[in-house]
């Protein structure tokens, strides 16, 4: 079974995850206001600080509970925390 279909979207993240698999773009970049408009609370700290936060697999390498909304939508995630935007990609296949 692949990882995306072992995943759940928990429930504060599942409008990023219909917004996500309802774009057809290849790449789609939100700011982290457009973030928080869609997701209807602010991002924590870490999001801002830590690109790990972004990551499909925490330190202990089990996914992240936010990572489910990307993977589910079939793609990656990739902060640019100085410009705080992310860069939602699709995965191929």
């Amino acid at each position: 079974m692949s990882l995306a279909r072992r995943l759940a979207v928990p429930s504060e993240y599942l409008p990023l995850h219909k917004y996500l698999d309802g774009r057809y773009a290849d790449t789609v970049v939100l700011t982290f206001v457009d973030l928080e408009a869609l997701l209807g609370f602010e991002l924590p700290a870490d999001a801002r600080l830590q690109t790990a936060w972004w990551s499909n697999l925490d330190s202990d390498d089990v996914s992240s509970p936010q990572s489910g909304a990307w993977i589910q939508a079939h793609r990656t995630a990739r902060p640019n925390l100085p410009a705080r935007i992310v860069t939602f990609e699709r995965v191929p296949g």
